[in-house]
């Protein structure tokens, strides 16, 4: 009988801890982003999909413009960590995050600590780099 009455409890508190976990998560329901200053914020490898950054949805092909800063290059995997500036065109504040780069060429003018002006456009999932200047 004690067995019982101990897994009952526990199975009592269980319940509590994942319905007051469950309030903590619906807290943040209605919030609106586009009010959060998000600037200074180290984004760096964050998974960006599906996210709404209070932004605009990006459109595949469409071309955009940042300038920032590198801070990481790993031309083995066609990845770059950029710290840039807001992007106007998709309504995106400053942030660190990661950039394909398909073409060789663009890849050999992204150096750590370099600030660049780069042109970006979202293909599939990911964000690409197609130009540097």
């Amino acid at each position: 009988m004690k067995l019982r009455t101990t897994t009952v409890a526990a199975a009592l508190a269980l319940a509590a801890m994942a319905a007051s976990a469950q309030q903590k998560g619906d807290d943040m329901k209605g919030m609106d982003m586009k009010e959060m200053d998000m600037k200074g914020m180290d984004m760096k490898g964050m998974d960006m999909k599906g996210m709404d950054m209070g932004g605009k949805p990006a459109a595949v092909g469409q071309v955009h413009h940042a300038k920032g800063t590198v801070k990481k290059v790993d031309a083995k995997a066609g990845i770059v960590t950029l710290q840039h500036g807001p992007v106007a065109s998709l309504n995106w504040p400053s942030m660190s995050m990661n950039f394909r780069v398909k073409d060789k060429k663009v890849m050999g003018k992204l150096g750590p600590e370099k600030n660049v002006e780069v042109d970006f456009v979202k293909d599939g999932n990911d964000f690409v780099i197609t130009a540097v200047k």
